[in-house]
């Protein structure tokens, strides 16, 4: 996958400030502590694209990333942090389920969990979001590189428990490494074919 341009085109608290340009948008939403901003850099192959921080909660408001000047990753707040103001906690809800339910332009979104660890419940509630508003989604279950391959299939299978994630399903359940840059040709091989066919995105 050949990324040639990735510029923040928007950030944005309400629907008015959304990107108004018709481009299809795939969403990244999961805990502000389980690598959300590393993956989205990683399959970019950028390093700062994304800002990524040591102090969860960093991502306050809705971050529109224009890829090729085809498509929009977008960068959802992050929940379940802890070190932020409780006003802030208080509009991650409504602001998040106000893009789920209105974007026109949200053609997929990628959940992230972390795969050394059961999912929890803000991340149940999230994958009922996706369900309630018939939106298309991935799991993706990141920090891979930590967890040793004998054990793998089991925490797999444990957070497929968690989310009711059943065969029938659209949501796929891929695991990743954005520091061993393991497993990020899967996740795009589950996007792309649900970006527009002129999206300008080459294999590399």
């Amino acid at each position: 996958m050949i990324v040639r341009a990735a510029v923040l085109a928007a950030s944005a608290d309400q629907p008015a400030d959304y990107p108004a340009d018709g481009l299809p948008q795939v969403a990244f939403a999961g805990r502000s502590n389980v690598g959300k901003s590393s993956l989205i850099n990683a399959l970019l192959g950028r390093r700062r694209l994304a800002h990524t921080s040591r102090t969860p909660g960093r991502t306050q408001r809705i971050h529109f990333y224009r890829i090729n000047d085809a498509f929009h990753f977008v960068d959802l707040p992050g929940y379940g942090f802890a070190q932020v103001p409780l006003e802030v906690k208080r509009r991650w809800g409504p602001m998040v389920r106000t893009y789920l339910e209105r974007s026109t332009q949200l053609v997929g979104v990628v959940q992230i969990v972390d795969l050394r660890h059961p999912p929890s419940r803000e991340d149940r509630q999230l994958r009922d979001w996706l369900v309630e508003y018939r939106r298309r989604h991935w799991v993706v279950a990141t920090k891979a590189d930590k967890v040793t391959l004998n054990r793998r299939a089991t925490h797999l299978r444990e957070i497929a428990a968690g989310l009711a994630l059943a065969a029938e399903d659209d949501a796929a359940l891929l695991p990743v490494s954005s520091v061993k840059r393991q497993g990020l040709e899967a996740v795009w091989d589950a996007l792309l074919p649900f970006l527009a066919p002129d999206a300008g995105c080459d294999r590399g």
